[in-house]
């Protein structure tokens, strides 16, 4: 199993429509086979960075989700979102193992 963790950098006059395109993500990736683990928004501290996690059963399972989310229309419309929005200012991706008791 792979945790996807993705650090935003976001407009946080724009949270509202950061929020929206959060919740817009978290059924696609449980649709095409993630299981998303929610998004994690400022409250106390900085007020421009939102987390997400999901895991996926590989990173082959990963990059067959990324094949069908990119001809996806509801992941296009979601990508659409956030560029005709311009919430998020830029992001980072990485890859890790989980590790549970």
């Amino acid at each position: 199993m792979i945790t996807c963790y993705l650090k935003y950098v976001i407009d946080p006059y724009k949270l509202a429509e950061f929020e929206h395109y959060a919740k817009l993500w978290i059924p696609l990736v449980n649709r095409l086979g993630g299981t998303h683990h929610g998004y994690f928004l400022p409250h106390e501290g900085a007020n421009n960075i939102a987390l997400a996690l999901f895991n996926f059963p590989s990173l082959a399972a990963y990059e067959s989700y990324r094949a069908e989310m990119a001809a996806d229309p509801e992941c296009r419309a979601a990508f659409a979102f956030a560029e005709e929005t311009r919430c998020i200012l830029s992001y980072e991706r990485s890859f890790m193992r989980p590790l549970f008791d």
